[in-house]
């Protein structure tokens, strides 16, 4: 992979903190990138980063996952069977905002003389803190304190405890809370052509219904033009101050606001808790969610800040308590850091995701639209199987939900089975772009992939019997149907047009990873109805005939996946990534510049198409996904092919390549490709953070240390580690969840100990030698295999 200058926030604004991402002084220069990097959200209500005063902002963020507005898709050229409909997530009512007046000045970060300045994301307590001293220009020192916070347990709640106190005189405040819904684009224009990118859409698609006021409550309502979702927000406030202090409100379709005039005295503080609560559905009228609202309302707002502030510290223990990974590493400051910050971005993308999938970027911007691609099944169901298994399984129980609409895509491409869609909010196809979109078929593979993880990991097998077997069985038809016998007298089955996992080579015949990954969904469609008629004859029974099976068919399946055509070069030793793929001249890297990249940006697709150059992990995904089917060798040949011709210009690779480079030990290379992944957003590598995190990054951080570093694997369900010695690392702890049992690994300089810190009786492999854990002998420990630095 391209190495890129990875450039860490300057620690005198971003200081180093184990458990806490700080901001000492505001600087409009990582404005954007600061809005992304201090969101808070909980699965379905997600805030940028905006400072409470509503300005200076690039894009104001409030984000509801799955609440989307959708249009016709116009093509210049149309053709049958192109995606129709288009989804947009939406930016909806904004509710965060509070301005500040003292003494009718306004307070305006950019202009205001500042003399101390603290924003801090506490990953550990799940909130976002601001401390500001700043001085007014008729010399009054006033102090504003606040604390957001997005509720994990509460998933339609949110609030800010807002405190304002005059220092060193009295003074007149006005405080103005404000709600006010999206009446126009994004408040920075960005011009850049960049796919990525969500376009938006018109103010318009927010058609008020209902909007009233009572006392200092508020309350909006708005349907949406074409989708048809409603959504109500509400807004309550308590007050707690013994300054004077009056109040009003107005409210219109789109907005409202309540504003208090407070004669504070010196040093006496005027605090403010404000509740938001957002309600939102694809069907229920907006009164009935604004009844919903204000049931809310009236439950938060009676048990208070200090509870909610409670209950989200007890949340994040628990969380921590299975998810953390501890890091001591030499010469480095900066990585531990970086570790948790990705965790708890995962946690806040995932944390009550009921009913809906997770965007690429989370709820922390727009980027992709808010679509839901592979990421979530390939780079983020790992660290949630083994740390959150029922937010894996709500994710897996969600594309059951679109298997109907699957079913439908298959049909439209004229195929049998089902294909669930390359990128979607509401299960239907939303890829306009087909040679990056809907020709990468093995969306199916890799959601049958997770599904196969999430059985072994948690034993669910019942999981598997109610939804995953009918998944497997459309999803296989589908490759059945899609392929073919060569008639070259080898008795091959291909599969042609197709796209891989690197978008840089489409519409390519028998894509490697493909190939592989295809066959592993027949194999496991067959065994799980293998299975489940051994286990559970009637549902069998049921389910064969709700979906006219016949045994021929799984036969038909089991001869495909046997006689899968897998691409090889005896002469380099590597499998190629398609059929045509080494045919192709290599990519001129080094006379390219890296203000080129990523590439995307910078040529036109059929200039990319023609050459050697890879955008993410192909083949080298493929050998970590299924690497039990290959040879050392195998890999090393692969790895060194493939390394120097992969750009980086997805974030999604650097932790593959970092994974495959542990288990070949070249530890040096590993620990760079471990940090480049870690560091993606706090250092801003792709220098797009502004758009949204790269959650599947994050996810792909605790690969790299897991399945990287501590050599995890574990196909078939066994559980065996390989873990490396490495010149960086002090000392390596990570906890994992296994069928309800509690794992702690814990690496240091040359031994690694596996303690069973819940549970009974866990066979795990420490290099292929079985290691049994009990409550009576719950610890043991090994020596560390020793690995060369290269």
């Amino acid at each position: 992979m391209i190495s890129k200058n990875i450039k860490l926030p300057p620690e005198h604004i971003y200081p180093v903190d184990d458990w806490r991402f700080i901001q000492k002084k505001f600087s409009p220069q990582y404005l954007a990138q600061d809005e992304t990097v201090f969101a808070i959200a909980n699965g379905y209500l997600g805030f940028r980063g905006n400072h409470e005063e509503g300005t200076p902002v690039v894009q104001r963020g409030t984000f509801i996952n799955g609440f989307h507005e959708q249009w016709p898709i116009r093509y210049g050229e149309s053709a049958y069977g192109f995606a129709q409909t288009g989804q947009t997530m939406l930016n909806v009512t904004d509710s965060k905002v509070i301005r500040l007046y003292v003494d009718d000045e306004p307070f305006y970060l950019p202009t205001a003389d500042i003399k101390e300045y603290e924003r801090v994301l506490d990953m550990r307590a799940g909130s976002l803190h601001r401390e500001v001293i700043w001085e007014t220009a008729s010399g009054k020192r006033v102090s504003i304190r606040s604390t957001r916070i997005v509720s994990m347990e509460q998933r339609h709640v949110a609030a800010i405890s807002y405190e304002v106190k005059v220092l060193n005189a009295s003074a007149k405040l006005i405080v103005s809370s404000k709600l006010r819904c999206p009446t126009e684009k994004n408040d920075a224009e960005d011009n850049t052509v960049d796919p990525r990118k969500s376009p938006g859409v018109g103010p318009s698609v927010f058609v008020p219904q209902m909007n009233t006021i009572k006392d200092e409550r508020v309350l909006l309502g708005h349907q949406i033009q074409t989708s048809g979702m409603t959504l109500a927000c509400g807004v309550d406030h308590y007050i707690k101050t013994e300054n004077t202090y009056s109040y009003a409100g107005e409210c219109y379709e789109d907005s409202a606001k309540i504003v208090y005039t407070v004669h504070a005295e010196k040093g006496m503080p005027f605090e403010m808790t404000k509740y938001m609560v957002y309600h939102s559905s694809r069907n229920a009228p907006v009164d009935e969610l604004c009844g919903r609202t204000e049931r809310t309302l009236n439950s938060v707002k009676q048990a208070g800040f200090e509870e909610l502030a409670e209950n989200q510290q007890q949340f994040m223990d628990n969380f921590w308590a299975r998810s953390d990974i501890e890091v001591s590493m030499y010469k480095d400051r900066r990585t531990q850091q970086c570790l948790r910050f990705n965790l708890f971005h995962i946690l806040q993308a995932s944390a009550r995701v009921e009913g809906t999938g997770i965007g690429a970027r989370g709820l922390t911007g727009d980027a992709y639209e808010g679509h839901y691609f592979w990421d979530t099944e390939i780079y983020l169901m790992p660290f949630l199987i083994y740390t959150s298994p029922k937010i894996a399984k709500n994710l897996l129980r969600f594309r059951y939900s679109l298997l109907d609409k699957a079913r439908k895509r298959a049909k439209e491409l004229n195929q049998k089975g089902a294909l669930f869609p390359w990128r979607t909010i509401t299960g239907d196809e939303a890829s306009a772009f087909f040679a990056a979109g809907t020709a990468q078929y093995h969306i199916n593979a890799d959601i049958m992939y997770a599904l196969r993880k999430y059985v072994e990991v948690t034993g669910d097998e019942e999981f598997l019997f109610e939804y995953g077997a009918e998944m497997l069985i459309e999803t296989a038809r589908f490759w059945a149907d899609l392929g073919f016998y060569s008639h070259n007298g080898k008795d091959e089955f291909h599969i042609h047009g197709v796209t891989g996992p690197d978008e840089y080579t489409a519409i390519v015949n028998n894509n490697a990873f493909t190939n592989m990954m295809a066959r592993e969904n027949l194999r496991y469609a067959s065994q799980s109805l293998q299975l489940l008629e051994k286990k559970r004859p009637e549902k069998f029974e049921a389910l064969a005939i709700d979906t006219d099976l016949k045994k021929e068919e799984i036969e038909e399946w089991e001869n495909a996946a046997t006689k899968m055509y897998i691409p090889y070069d005896k002469e380099k030793g590597i499998h190629p990534q398609d059929d045509e793929f080494l045919k192709k001249e290599i990519w001129d890297f080094e006379n390219t510049p890296l203000e080129s990249y990523p590439l995307l940006l910078n040529f036109h697709p059929l200039v990319i198409y023609r050459f050697q150059v890879i955008k993410q992990a192909d083949v080298v995904m493929a050998m970590f996904l299924l690497g039990h089917e290959f040879s050392k060798e195998q890999k090393k040949s692969n790895f060194d092919y493939y390394d120097p011709i992969t750009t980086g210009d997805s974030s999604l690779s650097s932790c593959v390549y970092s994974i495959l480079a542990f288990e070949l030990g070249i530890l040096d290379r590993a620990m760079e490709l471990v940090r480049y992944t870690a560091w993606m957003d706090l250092a801003d590598v792709g220098g797009n953070v502004k758009d949204g995190a790269h959650i599947a990054a994050m996810g792909g951080t605790w690969m790299a240390i897991v399945y990287g570093l501590a050599g995890l694997r574990d196909y078939g369900g066994k559980i065996s580690f390989r873990p490396k010695k490495t010149p960086n690392a002090k000392a390596i702890r990570f906890r994992l969840t296994l069928r309800c049992k509690l794992l702690e690994v814990v690496i240091e300089r040359d031994k690694v100990s596996y303690l069973l810190k819940k549970g009974d009786n866990l066979t795990i492999y420490h290099r292929e030698e079985e290691v049994r854990l009990t409550k009576r002998q719950p610890s043991c420990t090994k020596e560390l295999e020793s690995a060369n630095c290269n």
